[in-house]
């Protein structure tokens, strides 16, 4: 076929037979050594028509040569790849568009607070360790941002764990607020309000800014979605039955090591650590009787590594019930998180 016949039965044009021919992906079958006309063999529509299905999904000629010279596996594998690439691509610009548009509401957003930046970006750090990335329910990855002229609380919460802190502004007004920030946005802010000394909070209906000291601005989306009644929890468990004062840091450096699931026992007053090959016993003090729990340590180890201060306060409530993690420094944060069930025992 000349080069024309072959373009019409690829659906590809002629041009672009001629760049994947210098591109080293397509050779044809004869080049015309007087003429230097190109021909192509029927059984080269094969190769055309999934190099032009490549290039639909936008596949790197870099990368297309690769697929043609791997096995079946592999170029399948190289296909998800580029699906996955191509994704995250339209995911980030639906994400920056719709910040776009929500700020274009910033000229009617009020001044809520001032805050030092350096507090309010570990703020975010520590409350968007409890957020979970659930299609089904997308609010569980955004954060309840409360403000009211004495004092602002930032919550999430995955159903399993809470997490809530308490910052007290420099300046606030005299109004309160209301609303659930996407956690993407607050994930891509923090290092800049790490940067800056003070930031400026001022709300809208559909934004939330945050104005840093240099007067950049920072845009949060406000989500619609209903946040989870999280008012309600610390009233539903029963009374504390345990209190467990540790420090923090050896509780961490323990779990560094621990399985998926690590063991608390409280015996004679006592708190101790059970990990695969040893108990642990922690520095610290234990009131109630002899309990022994067990936690996943993808829930437990957020908890404490965002704890606040040298020790943590854990106040317990049973194997089925939550556990609350508190610590303070210059404000307060409290967690809860869920004993996993277990038929380990020691």
């Amino acid at each position: 076929m000349s080069i024309g016949a072959f373009a019409k039965r690829a659906g590809l044009t002629a041009s672009a037979l001629r760049f994947y021919d210098d591109a080293g992906l397509l050779r044809p079958e004869r080049v015309d050594p007087l003429s230097g006309y190109r021909f192509y063999g029927e059984p080269q529509l094969v190769r055309a028509l999934r190099l032009r299905q490549l290039r639909e999904i936008g596949m790197p000629l870099s990368t297309i040569g690769r697929f043609f010279a791997a096995s079946a596996v592999e170029a399948a594998r190289l296909v998800d790849d580029q699906v996955a690439r191509v994704t995250a691509e339209a995911n980030g610009v639906q994400q920056t568009a719709a910040v776009l548009k929500a700020s274009l509401d910033e000229a009617a957003c009020r001044t809520l607070c001032v805050l030092p930046g350096p507090v309010l970006a570990a703020a975010v750090d520590q409350v968007l360790a409890a957020t979970t990335d659930d299609p089904e329910a997308p609010v569980l990855d955004g954060v309840r941002l409360e403000a009211d002229p004495d004092a602002v609380s930032l919550t999430a919460t995955d159903r399993y764990r809470l997490a809530t802190r308490t910052l007290v502004p420099s300046r606030s007004s005299a109004t309160s607020w209301a609303g659930t920030l996407a956690g993407d946005d607050l994930r891509a802010a923090t290092s800049r309000l790490r940067r800056s000394h003070t930031v400026t909070l001022e709300a809208g209906e559909r934004i939330v800014c945050l104005r840093t000291a240099d007067g950049a601005v920072a845009h949060c989306r406000v989500l619609t979605e209903v946040f989870p009644d999280y008012g309600l929890l610390p009233r539903v468990p029963p009374a504390v039955t345990h209190r467990v004062t540790v420090e923090t840091q050896q509780l961490l450096r323990a779990l560094e090591q621990a399985p998926a699931k690590v063991g608390l026992r409280i015996a004679e007053g006592l708190p101790r650590l059970l990990l695969p090959d040893a108990v642990v016993d922690l520095n610290g003090t234990a009131a109630g009787p002899d309990l022994t729990l067990w936690f996943e340590l993808t829930t437990l180890y957020p908890a404490l590594s965002h704890a606040l201060g040298n020790d943590v306060l854990l106040d317990l409530r049973g194997p089925d019930q939550p556990a609350t993690v508190r610590s303070a420094d210059d404000g307060d944060l409290t967690t809860l998180v869920m004993p996993c069930r277990t038929t380990r025992a020691r």
